[in-house]
């Protein structure tokens, strides 16, 4: 499977949103966290055993807002003369 592949049925992000999240845009930096939102989650995720011996996923919200950080700080150093 190919990245094309995995990406099937989710849509883009449009290169004008883009442009304007690397320009500092805080609606459009939203909708970045946003687009990316199910995958940051599924990275965090862990799974965990209760004292029952029960096993279940649960989200780590340190590593998730460490993602998050991350790609806002990479979408901020993105030179978008560079990707057109």
């Amino acid at each position: 499977m190919n990245g094309h592949e995995k990406n099937k049925g989710k849509p883009l992000l449009p290169y004008c949103v883009i442009e304007a999240a690397a320009g500092g845009d805080v609606g459009a930096i939203n909708k970045v966290l946003k687009h990316y939102e199910g995958y940051i989650i599924a990275l965090s995720s862990k799974r965990v055993t209760d004292d029952d011996g029960n096993t279940y996923m649960m989200v780590d919200n340190e590593i998730r807002l460490r993602l998050e950080t991350n790609l806002i700080v990479r979408i901020l150093q993105f030179d978008v003369t560079r990707a057109a």
